[in-house]
């Protein structure tokens, strides 16, 4: 037998062959599930341990991958070892070279600089998944995918160690003013001091945002002897003896320390401004590791500079440079001299992620959510279409092949589908819907070439039709 092939797009389309590999995805297995969800750990382990007879979707070498903002070795290994075109880059790139690279690419893998908006992704004609190899995908155009039938998957959890530890040393370094003496002795300055300077132990940190994140920093924030409130849209059980409290107010008003882990959002634009500076203590620090939208700095640099603020740490801004250099300044931000002249701020270039441990988990994660979604169609963790899993079809199911119809959801759809369908055995089938969006998937037994194609081009006459594939 040939190669089986993936004839969900037309650069895909020639005679269709069949043939049967293993898949290297068994090999891979996600990190401890003490940077994410159990859950997904042990889903993923399970698919992967399914996945060891499955049939390839596809000649593999058909498939061509652009990971850009250097992307961890690890992800770039697993999507090569499937046999993959990967193109790899350590930059992100301006727009009008993104539209021409991303024209013919199946999967894209970025980070957190490269935009995403409706305006590339409409030049992207072959484009299946696009894989966030970060928390955020704020940088994509998600309802624009959606509509069109790409999938989107990031990494939500696995770098919350990372930040968690990245805002302990903060409140560490902010409240014995580590970042001005390292400073001063740099330039040659003896300054023993102790004025202003504090312990942790005792002090009070109000946490924004209680998530993976949030929680994890509650832990060892109590370990060294803090009190912990937090404050979440959500009612929330609290881990060890932090405390949940019922405003944003009632959390300025108590804490030493306040730290922000929010997603970026209209509710969450300048969330902290003047009138939350003035409700926050005299002499309190703040930290914001979460979203550059969320803290309106010409409000902090005044609080600074009156004296309510103590100490800030910023490692994520309303605009961020597209590359390393010496970019941080008024053009890019008007107000980048004044915060850089400051005293007791930490200011660090959106860090708050970027360990090694950190990377190489969010590159297992993703490459693993990409590999199961090119050769088995499962949309397990996306985060904008439905999320749909199956068994993999395996080297006693020679004859199947795995029919994936995404569409619109609208009245009458599972009706048609069933009817082109209804004349080959269905051995299982699953649909579910995630707003205007709906995936189907159905595995059908003893089809030939000719029944493929009839099955393809008839779903394709739909009109519900946002996108067919068929994988055997």
């Amino acid at each position: 037998m040939a190669s089986p092939r993936d004839i969900s797009r037309s650069s895909l389309s020639e005679p269709a062959s069949h043939s049967l590999s293993a898949s290297p995805a068994a090999t891979f297995t996600s990190p401890p599930a003490s940077h994410g969800s159990f859950l997904a750990g042990s889903l993923a382990q399970r698919t992967a341990t399914a996945a060891a007879k499955q049939l390839k979707p596809f000649n593999t070498g058909d498939i061509k991958i652009l990971l850009l903002e250097n992307v961890n070795q690890t992800g770039r290994d697993i999507l090569t070892s499937q046999g993959y075109q990967v193109e790899f880059l350590k930059t992100s790139l301006p727009e009008d070279e993104l539209i021409e690279k991303i024209k013919d690419v199946h999967v894209i893998g970025i980070r957190s600089k490269t935009k995403l908006t409706a305006k590339v992704l409409q030049e992207a004609k072959n484009l299946l998944v696009i894989g966030c190899f970060c928390i955020g995908t704020n940088q994509v155009d998600l309802e624009y995918a959606a509509q069109h039938g790409i999938a989107v998957f990031n990494s939500p959890f696995a770098n919350s160690r990372s930040v968690a530890e990245l805002v302990i040393a903060e409140i560490i370094s902010l409240a014995r003013q580590l970042g001005d003496r390292s400073l001063e002795m740099h330039r040659g300055t003896w300054n023993k001091v102790s004025a202003k300077c504090w312990e942790v132990r005792g002090k009070t940190l109000g946490i924004v945002g209680y998530g993976h994140i949030g929680s994890q920093l509650s832990v060892l924030a109590e370990a060294m002897g803090m009190s912990v409130v937090y404050y979440d849209v959500l009612t929330l059980m609290a881990i060890g003896s932090a405390r949940q409290v019922p405003t944003l107010e009632k959390l300025l008003e108590e804490a030493d320390f306040v730290t922000l882990h929010v997603p970026e959002t209209p509710e969450t634009k300048n969330l902290i401004s003047t009138e939350q500076f003035a409700q926050m203590k005299n002499g309190s620090y703040l930290i914001n590791a979460s979203r550059g939208t969320v803290v309106d700095i010409p409000a902090l640099i005044k609080a600074m500079r009156a004296g309510k603020i103590a100490g800030a740490a910023l490692d994520v801004y309303p605009n961020e440079p597209a590359a390393n250099g010496d970019y941080f300044l008024n053009n890019l931000n008007t107000w980048a001299e004044d915060l850089r002249g400051l005293s007791n701020i930490i200011l660090t270039p959106h860090i708050g992620g970027s360990t090694e441990e950190a990377q190489r988990a969010i590159g297992v994660e993703v490459a693993e959510a990409l590999v199961r979604y090119i050769n088995q169609g499962i949309t397990l963790a996306s985060v904008n279409l439905p999320e749909v899993t199956m068994r993999s079809l395996t080297l006693d199911e020679s004859n199947h092949a795995r029919v994936i119809y995404i569409h619109r959801n609208v009245p009458g759809v599972l009706r048609k589908v069933n009817e082109i369908l209804a004349e080959h055995n269905v051995d299982k089938q699953i649909s579910d819907s995630k707003g205007d969006i709906a995936y189907l998937m159905a595995d059908v037994s003893d089809v030939k070439t000719e029944d493929i194609k009839e099955i393809r081009d008839s779903l394709d006459s739909l009109s519900s039709r946002i996108m067919t594939r068929v994988l055997y």
